[in-house]
């Protein structure tokens, strides 16, 4: 038997049997169309710690979810769904929207390139927002959209107070904004900030991490029926 071939079936297999529980399963389902720290996890499907976290160490040793720290509250870490180990998992759940915000700190980078991205995806309308704007859109988050056939060069940034409505769909893009925003219902993206490393390949990575992410959301994601 051919070693190579042996090998991706033994790692088919250990997702599979990963996902061949239904609290494992329910974890996967929150986590495909955003990130979570363990105690939100815990929260939001009623398991104990103890059972979370075993869950979550299965998950991990098959490669399906991995674990990074917040770059805003250092105590807290997110998971967050490894999508290229359930390439043909689509998302279990429908959202009705009327429109969709995205919000980062700065409204300056990340937040900017996911509405521009959502709005070649999706006919639910989004704009973004931040809970700390800048003055405005980060001159490389306009380059690495332009290099993607995106055009931000008209871009504003704005203040979440003033953007978001009450049935608004709120992604929060960072872990900073996500973590100001407790009182309101919202998705989360752990996706690293690029100006902190300021480099083309840093805006590059967050450009493909969000655009990942739309084309799984976006099938989610429908307007209101009247």
């Amino acid at each position: 038997m051919n070693a190579d071939w042996f090998s991706s079936v033994e790692a088919r297999a250990r997702v599979h049997a990963a996902l061949g529980d239904p609290g494992r399963l329910a974890i996967v389902d929150r986590l495909l169309l955003g990130d979570a720290s363990p105690g939100e996890l815990g929260q939001a499907l009623g398991l104990p710690t103890n059972l979370l976290a075993h869950h979550v160490k299965l998950l991990q040793e098959a490669g399906v979810v991995e674990r990074r720290r917040s770059e805003g509250d250092r105590r807290r870490t997110y998971l967050r769904l490894v999508p290229r180990s359930l390439s043909g998992l689509l998302p279990a759940a429908a959202r009705p929207a009327p429109r969709i915000v995205f919000v980062c700190t700065h409204n300056s980078a990340r937040s900017q390139l996911a509405a521009a991205l959502w709005s070649r995806t999706s006919a639910v309308p989004a704009t973004s927002a931040g809970t700390q704007p800048a003055a405005h859109v980060h001159p490389q988050a306009v380059a690495v959209a332009r290099r993607h056939g995106l055009d931000l060069q008209r871009a504003e940034t704005r203040h979440i107070e003033r953007t978001a409505h009450p049935d608004d769909l709120v992604v929060a893009v960072c872990d900073a904004a996500h973590e100001q925003l407790a009182d309101i219902d919202r998705l989360h993206w752990s996706i690293p900030d690029p100006v902190r490393t300021g480099s083309d390949e840093a805006f590059e990575r967050a450009y493909t991490d969000i655009a990942d992410r739309v084309q799984r959301l976006a099938p989610a994601v429908h307007l209101p029926q009247e």
